[in-house]
């Protein structure tokens, strides 16, 4: 990916919070009630997470219940990176992701865009979310990482919270119509971690360096 004065600037110290949209805040409860009662929903290391300001969070991915539960699980909004696929899955699913605050991201192509928008989002004290793998898992174990995640870690200077989310692959495996059936849903939030900046080789060896440690921490809440 080439440089861009918008993706060289990292978050400042100041940043000012924006309210979560209207739609965010009017399904986040529901929401909620259904996953503890009919999938068990339980949620682990929840201090983890700094109490104020921006930061990332790197799941693993099965499928599109992981962007729901996380939603949930958190105490604050977050802003999700989401494929095209995802953003299209229906007709009404643009107008869905545009009024809960997603983020497009096209994993085909360096997509700068997306990355600015991400830092725009961080600048403003949001969470943004982020699921390293890209496109789905559909083996039910965790896939390599896509280096996007290090790219935002190194650029923006925000701490990244890796998350282990387990059950909604066999929440969804073999379901028609994508309709979940009950199963026990757990996410696990991991220590934050800090990366400092390192330009060195254009950023290739520090972003493999930094995915990788992600990718393992994701790996360490699964186990």
């Amino acid at each position: 990916m080439s440089r861009s004065a918008a993706l060289d600037g990292r978050v400042g110290a100041h940043s000012h919070r924006v309210p979560p949209p209207f739609l965010y805040r009017a399904l986040l409860a529901p929401v909620r009630r259904l996953l503890e009662e009919r999938f068990d929903l339980c949620v682990e290391g929840v201090d983890h997470l700094p109490p104020g300001g921006p930061c990332l969070v790197a799941a693993n991915h099965h499928n599109y219940l992981d962007g729901i539960v996380l939603a949930t699980a958190l105490p604050r909004p977050i802003s999700f990176l989401v494929m095209p696929r995802v953003w299209r899955a229906t007709p009404l699913h643009p107008l869905l992701h545009r009024h809960i605050g997603s983020i497009r991201l096209d994993v085909t192509r360096a997509d700068v865009g997306a990355i600015r928008r991400a830092l725009a989002a961080l600048a403003e004290g949001r969470i943004v979310g982020i699921f390293p793998e890209g496109p789905f898992s559909v083996r039910g174990r965790l896939e390599p990482g896509l280096h996007g995640v290090a790219l935002l870690a190194l650029r923006s200077g925000v701490p990244v919270v890796p998350a282990g989310v387990r059950g909604t692959y066999e929440a969804l495996a073999g379901r028609r119509f994508h309709i979940p059936r009950p199963h026990p849903i757990r996410v696990r939030f991991g220590r934050p971690r800090v990366f400092a900046r390192d330009t060195a080789d254009g950023g290739r060896v520090a972003r493999a360096a930094v995915t990788a440690r992600i990718m393992d921490d994701i790996a360490a809440l699964l186990a």
